[in-house]
């Protein structure tokens, strides 16, 4: 199985991706992972894209369509993969075509979280990220034991530059124009699937779900 997982930001993908990684024994491909790690090993490819991501912006199709191509080339991702964050442009969308077709390999299906844009801003700029973990809360809808303090670890929270509202503007107006053509790049082959991201977090784990066993 080889997914594609896209919505906007905020949509609630990075949750949704980790049960279905570990419901699946997918290979996790996350572009902004794999660009927030690379800049904490003070890669210059990492450190370049982390400007992008804080102004809001994609990164350049030349750096990311790179990234991406040498994860493919790695073995667990053979088999099975769930990519996130990526394509986010039909350019990028037709590097990866062009990528998976010289694997000869395609992928099963594309799941489109749809969720409403002002809920989204209130979603991401509530958002606050453990430091030591990475473990995510929310300062309404999932806010930790003791403010500031990760239950987990009890590293510091932090809200990254990302979520932050005039970013958080700009990353949806970005999607707007650039990346929801996708859809429509995708509707006409019969593996794209939109899903309710207005519902509760398990209701649209069940609809990926659902969506998932349409295209096996």
């Amino acid at each position: 199985m080889k997914i594609l997982l896209m919505g906007p930001p905020g949509a609630g993908k990075g949750s949704q991706s980790a049960k279905l990684v570990k419901e699946y024994q997918l290979t996790s491909i996350s572009t902004g992972e794999m660009f927030r790690e690379a800049a904490r090993n003070n890669e210059p490819l990492g450190i370049e894209a982390m400007k992008y991501i804080h102004r809001g912006d994609l990164v350049s199709d030349e750096i990311t369509n790179e990234v991406v191509r040498k994860r493919l080339l790695e073995s667990d991702a053979e088999r099975c993969f769930l990519l996130d964050g990526y394509p986010r442009t039909v350019s990028q969308a037709q590097a990866l075509d062009a990528m998976l077709l010289s694997m000869d390999s395609k992928l099963t299906a594309v799941i489109n979280i749809v969720v409403d844009k002002e809920a989204i801003l209130e979603r991401m700029v509530g958002r606050r990220v453990c430091k030591k973990c990475g473990l995510t809360y929310h300062v309404s809808f999932k806010p930790p034991k003791k403010p500031g303090i990760c239950d987990d670890c009890g590293g510091e929270l932090y809200q990254r530059v990302d979520d932050q509202p005039e970013s958080v503007r700009n990353r949806l107006n970005i999607y707007e124009r650039k990346t929801k053509p996708i859809v429509d790049y995708y509707s006409g082959r019969g593996i794209l699937k939109n899903v309710d991201g207005m519902q509760s977090f398990e209701e649209v784990y069940k609809d990926i779900i659902n969506a998932l066993g349409e295209v096996q």
